[in-house]
């Protein structure tokens, strides 16, 4: 599902280990690097070059055993962001090799164990992304329908370390770009406060709040999530400010679990992303694990799931509770708590039908949902058609959830927005 996009030549053993070297010569050096290149970058209009990339040239050189080459790549990384901790190490691990063998690394003494590690795994998943591309034929399996409106959706892949950003355009996905993300110490699947985790699922952006008003701590600025969401509060999960921001100054960016469970970009790329948010409109869907289909897989789970909802929409009209009922799980939760008699006796309005009123659902969005097996989420505004002369209910915004119960799907919690 993935394109591989580079490889390394024989000579030099360059593995997701030695690529994650770091500086040991370069930690004494880096002070007075920065210094020097903050002057050459604050003086140059020349666009800087993408670090990730420049990570990869460096490795191929070296496998290609050009030192020079690599060396005076590495040069121009520090150069063009002399706080990429990742970077000055990398140069001290070239400027080393002009005295002795290295094989690993960070490998002088001295260098702080636990930074070399954090180092290493960033390194490991930077290009471990770059040579597993997702291939531009296929789609995020997770996003089966959205809005007109909605013109970006963001996806994030907690085991590549990544963020993908895709455009809306006439309902088909283009990817636009993507980003190096950290996430929370202990990983995905947030349960509760201070579990140091990242939740799973499908959110939206609430609102931008600039760095200017946010301790430094934040970087550039920040944005807010609506976690918990619904189906996180159906489930008892606890918890809150959960937020894509960018870093401190004096990082350029930090090691890949590394948050109290935000999403972490470097400021460079918060900046970047911003110009594909859409407060209130752009999901944000948030896996362990992205899985990515082609074109007639994800049509075919947009037919099935458009096929769900005409047949609730044709039960509900009829108002019989018997066909309503079969639509619903027996361990249906509503946020309340409500079981299924519960939130059915409280919302007859738009639930039950009755005196020939006929249902038109529009503006529908669709995902499966993140973290768990065969589950939807489907959201859309439900409006009732009266018989001339009667009054029709207002128009509501649902949200359902799916899960595949036996042998068909079946509503296991819903509300209303």
């Amino acid at each position: 599902m993935f394109t591989a996009v580079i490889g390394y030549d024989a000579g030099w053993r360059v593995t997701p280990l030695l690529c994650a070297g770091v500086l040991a010569v370069g930690m004494a050096l880096a002070p007075a690097s920065i210094a020097q290149t903050q002057h050459a970058t604050a003086s140059s209009t020349v666009r800087k070059p993408n670090p990730d990339q420049l990570l990869v040239e460096v490795y191929k050189d070296l496998a290609a055993d050009r030192l020079r080459e690599a060396e005076a790549k590495a040069d121009a990384l520090v150069a063009a962001y002399p706080n990429f901790r990742l970077g000055q190490l990398l140069r001290g691990d070239l400027l080393m090799m002009h005295t002795r063998p290295v094989s690993g690394f960070g490998e002088a003494s001295g260098a702080p164990a636990d930074a070399i590690r954090n180092l290493r795994e960033e390194a490991k998943v930077r290009l471990k992304s770059l040579r597993e591309r997702p291939d531009p034929g296929l789609l995020p399996r997770a996003i089966v329908q959205l809005r007109d409106d909605q013109k970006f959706a963001l996806v994030v892949d907690a085991k590549r370390s990544r963020l993908y950003v895709y455009q809306n355009m006439a309902g088909e996905l283009k990817l636009l770009t993507d980003y190096y993300i950290s996430q929370g110490k202990l990983g995905v699947n947030k349960l509760r406060e201070g579990d140091q985790k990242t939740p799973l699922g499908v959110y939206q952006i609430t609102s931008l709040l600039a760095g200017a008003r946010l301790p430094a701590f934040y970087g550039a600025g920040a944005l807010p999530l609506d976690y918990p969401n619904d189906w996180d509060r159906v489930n008892g999960r606890s918890g809150s400010g959960i937020w894509l921001h960018g870093v401190s100054a004096e990082s350029y960016s930090r090691p890949p679990l590394s948050s109290e469970g935000c999403v972490v970009l470097t400021n460079e790329d918060l900046g970047k992303l911003l110009g594909s948010i859409e407060i209130g409109k752009t999901p944000v869907v948030i896996s362990d694990n992205v899985e990515f289909v082609t074109k007639a897989e994800r049509d075919g789970e947009r037919s099935m799931v458009n096929r769900l909802l005409d047949a609730w929409r044709a039960d509900a009209e009829s108002g019989n509770p018997t066909r309503i009922g079969a639509n619903y799980s027996s361990h249906f939760r509503a946020e309340r708590g409500e079981d299924l008699r519960g939130w059915l006796s409280r919302h007859p309005d738009f639930v039950t039908g009755g005196a020939g009123l006929s249902y038109r659902l529009r503006n529908v969005t669709s995902f499966l949902y993140p973290g768990r097996e065969q589950m939807l989420v489907t959201t859309f505004t439900q409006e009732a058609v009266a018989p001339k002369g009667i009054a029709p209910p207002q128009p509501v915004r649902k949200r359902q959830y799916w899960a595949f119960e036996g042998n068909r799907w079946k509503i296991v919690s819903e509300s209303v927005l």
